[in-house]
């Protein structure tokens, strides 16, 4: 029998769609043998709008992805983002009732089904119950209560919603290529993976992925999540403030806001020797343009900690802001952070890998990398299981029949 050997990640964003394919060796390590990107289309601020025109571009990003690797996707880990998605916390308790009195795995199970058991609407979809912390006889900070004794076992969770609408088109432009979907995962959860680390976690970090459509955030505390969001506002929003600002084109703005972009103050000694930039024959101030991206990336940044559940930031969160995804490119972008939080703030990127991975080693692939690590850290050494003709079989008849 043939074992499954690769993992694959798509990231479907409003600006790109990036496709990665890895292989996965027998001690969890992966190494990048393909990587796909293309321009989105049919997508505005993490959500389908056009199903014809996303399916077109994932299946171009996977083809890619294929023609470089020569492996053939079959299944793949997919993002989800979009002001649609809530979260809350919510605590489950169950009784030890066994004489030995000790907590089984069972027990995790019937502890993490009673914290689920809230009232979902029909409109919404559960896409994550994650454990944050479990309490055994009132003894809170337990990692893992396995085996440990107790009359009572308690667990606080945290749990993520999204409409089913939005998920469910998603889900159609995927498996209309004939691609299977392994897990549907937020992605803020997923860059989290790639760019923070364990201390950064335990102590307290905010996440923030700044897009092309959405700002995503994840708030870790004592190496659990504490909170997640997702604004509607991002690269997009900068992009069209400086159009409208500067009376230019989309696509003129987006070119002048990558090339010369920059979120520090313009002082009038430098704002007289770069006085006027130009991209495909218009031509504009340097320190209007910088000027316009500054207060719209401050703006995000306090919308952000607007966001927390708390408003004693400093102490929720002493490890600061780490900022991702494509806007973090902009210049000085960290140093404006720190002006803003007096927190220390960092630019991440995913670094933590092999084979083809210079294209990756940038802000804005850290979501793509993070699927993968995920599906990694959840699957784990089940990615190697067999997977038997049968299925395979199955697989190509529900591919041809897409």
């Amino acid at each position: 029998m043939k074992k499954r050997a690769t993992l694959t990640s798509i990231d479907v964003g409003t600006t790109k769609v990036c496709t990665i394919i890895s292989e996965v060796d027998e001690g969890g390590g992966i190494r990048v043998v393909g990587v796909g990107v293309v321009p989105s289309n049919g997508l505005h601020k993490g959500l389908v709008v056009n199903i014809s025109e996303a399916r077109e571009s994932i299946r171009g990003s996977v083809r890619k992805a294929e023609q470089t690797s020569g492996y053939k996707v079959e299944s793949a880990y997919i993002g989800v983002t979009g002001r649609h998605v809530s979260s809350m916390n919510n605590r489950g308790v169950v009784a030890i009732t066994r004489g030995d009195r000790l907590v089984r795995r069972e027990d995790l199970k019937r502890v993490l089904s009673c914290a689920q058991n809230i009232k979902i609407p029909s409109e919404r979809r559960l896409l994550h119950v994650i454990p944050r912390g479990y309490a055994v006889d009132g003894q809170v900070g337990i990692k893992n209560p396995v085996g440990m004794h107790g009359f009572r076992l308690d667990v606080e969770t945290h749990i993520i919603t999204a409409a089913v609408t939005s998920v469910q088109n998603l889900i159609k432009c995927v498996r209309s290529i004939g691609i299977d979907i392994d897990d549907l995962i937020l992605e803020p959860l997923a860059s989290s993976e790639a760019i923070l680390s364990e201390d950064e976690k335990q102590v307290g970090v905010i996440l923030a992925d700044i897009g092309g459509g959405t700002t995503d955030i994840a708030v870790f505390k004592e190496s659990s999540i504490w909170h997640t969001a997702i604004l509607p506002v991002a690269g997009y929003q900068l992009t069209r403030d400086v159009a409208i600002g500067l009376g230019l084109p989309f696509d003129v703005a987006e070119e002048m806001k990558k090339r010369y972009g920059s979120v520090m103050p313009v002082y009038e000694s430098k704002a007289e020797t770069t006085s006027a930039i130009s991209a495909d024959g218009h031509g504009v101030s340097y320190q209007d343009l910088c000027e316009i991206i500054r207060a719209r990336v401050e703006e995000i940044i306090r919308l952000i900690l607007l966001e927390l559940p708390r408003s004693d930031y400093e102490e929720l969160v002493p490890a600061g802001l780490v900022l991702t995804g494509g806007s973090a490119n902009l210049s000085g972008i960290e140093a404006l952070g720190r002006d803003v939080l007096r927190l220390p703030v960092r630019v991440g990127v995913p670094t933590d890998m092999s084979g083809i991975t210079d294209v990756l080693r940038d802000p804005a692939y850290a979501t793509s990398v993070g699927l993968l690590l995920w599906g990694l850290k959840h699957e784990g050494r089940q990615i190697w299981k067999s997977q038997g003709p049968l299925r395979r079989f199955i697989s190509r008849i529900r591919s041809l029949f897409r």
